[in-house]
């Protein structure tokens, strides 16, 4: 037996996996560099500090998203529990106050006995094994390069946005309403309404502001992520674009007219004192007084005060297909595991999920035992079966979806395929089912209990 993991970074998956490697009586030392060395986007030494949006997507048992809160729950997940005491009013989504809830997540794994916080940044791939490495999107620029030397990766990154935050007291209470889509769950969005001519000169005014520089090498042939591209950039795709995405009014009546509007902008509650609310999906990369500019032109938002203004940062990532199996170790090395969204998930429970992974089977090398490889059938196998085996040459982040599991044979529904896979992956996840005729690599390798 191993004395001692090391698990380098304190964001989501580096805490799940300090927790599942204490779990198992295991002692573990968590390096986290902040606040001695900050980032682009942190603005504390918490850990589990969320840095882009404080929704954790829908908690709904029949989305992919709930599906994957599910399994991560029965997993053991450390996050979670404090997410659940952390949140405010978010539909039928999971949305946290992002202070209390990297309050919450310090608390458990800095009171922990058998988990070591050292705030010290770790600038090479340490020797110790076995080692996670959790460093998240924004790994510092010396571990970079070590991993890069490691793994002979050409490139080991992308861009990422942030969206704007605004003070809900100075919004005009008069053009905008509370609603949630299809009146799901409490009225916890605010939607600013836009007629078509508003969101003609929106559209124009977007497309033509002044994008800030990021002052970046890398920037001369940035790579942005699908999933979070600034929202200049969506709309330069085509003028209705936003309408039919960020910005389409489905489900949403205004109450001033009776009527859909033609697009809307909603804003979501970002702390628990309702102090603060982002824009959602409007991640940017605009100069902040462009940011002011356009996004005044928001019905309700013309004098709004911006709490926060949204940004660019870089995000890591290694290439996971050439580099990982599905139980997140080196292909050349079982005691050296990466987690989180620098191995190709996408997303802050993705993120989580991978890091919960890797930390069972970190203990399990501790302890001389061999690791699980979740099935494909689950939500959280199919994830890390996608970004270990994945043949697409541009290799990009990818977040939990039903596309990605296992087709249902038969002709069915697309309600009843999404129950049909629902059902299959938890009892894939209770240990019955698929679980038991995986072969070869993709087959489960010991169990999930300590």
């Amino acid at each position: 037996m191993k004395d001692i993991v090391i698990v380098v970074g304190g964001g989501l998956a580096g805490c799940e996996a300090a927790f599942q490697i204490a779990k198992r009586g295991v002692r573990v030392r968590l390096f986290e560099m902040r606040p001695k060395v900050m980032t682009p986007a942190h603005t504390s030494g918490n850990l589990a500090e969320l840095v882009c949006s404080s929704s954790l997507k829908s908690s709904s048992p029949m989305t992919a998203h709930g599906l994957l809160k599910e399994e991560m729950r029965l997993m053991g997940s450390v996050l979670l529990p404090c997410a659940d005491k952390a949140a405010v009013p978010g539909g039928d989504a999971l949305c946290v106050d992002r202070e209390l809830f990297s309050e919450l997540v310090s608390a458990e794994i800095e009171g922990n006995p058998l988990i070591e916080v050292v705030r010290d940044e770790i600038a090479s791939i340490p020797e110790n094994r076995p080692c996670v490495i959790a460093t998240g999107p924004l790994t510092s620029p010396a571990l970079a390069e070590s991993i890069k030397e490691l793994t002979g990766a050409k490139h080991l990154h992308f861009f990422d946005a942030i969206a704007p935050s605004v003070d809900p007291e100075t919004i005009d209470w008069e053009k905008v309403f509370k609603q949630s889509r299809y009146d799901k769950g409490e009225a916890a969005y605010i939607n600013c309404p836009m007629t078509r001519e508003e969101y003609e000169a929106f559209i124009d005014a977007l497309v033509s502001a002044e994008i800030a520089n990021l002052h970046l090498e890398e920037e001369k042939d940035a790579r942005y992520f699908e999933g979070c591209l600034p929202v200049e950039v969506i709309a330069g795709r085509g003028r209705e674009t936003l309408s039919f995405g960020t910005m389409k009014p489905v489900g949403l009546t205004d109450p001033h007219t009776g009527k859909r509007p033609h697009a809307v902008v909603q804003l979501r509650q970002e702390n628990a004192e309702g102090t603060i609310y982002g824009l959602v999906g409007f991640q940017t990369q605009l100069r902040q007084s462009e940011q002011e500019r356009v996004f005044r032109m928001i019905p309700g938002l013309e004098h709004a005060d911006f709490v926060r203004y949204g940004a660019v940062h870089r995000n890591t990532y290694i290439d996971s297909p050439n580099l990982l199996t599905p139980a997140l170790h080196t292909k050349l090395d079982m005691g050296l595991f990466f987690a989180g969204q620098m191995v190709g998930v996408e997303g802050y429970m993705e993120s989580a999920a991978a890091g919960i992974v890797a930390g069972i089977n970190a203990a399990r090398a501790a302890l001389g035992e061999a690791p699980i490889i979740l099935p494909k059938q689950t939500m959280t196998g199919a994830l890390l079966d996608y970004i270990a085996n994945c043949p697409i040459d541009d290799f990009q982040p990818m977040n939990s979806n039903f596309g990605i599991l296992p087709e249902i044979p038969g002709k069915h529904s697309k309600k009843l395929r999404k129950e049909m896979k629902t059902e299959r992956a938890r009892k894939a996840m209770e240990g019955s089912g698929e679980w038991k005729v995986e072969s070869g690599e993709q087959g489960r390798e010991g169990t999930l209990g300590p």
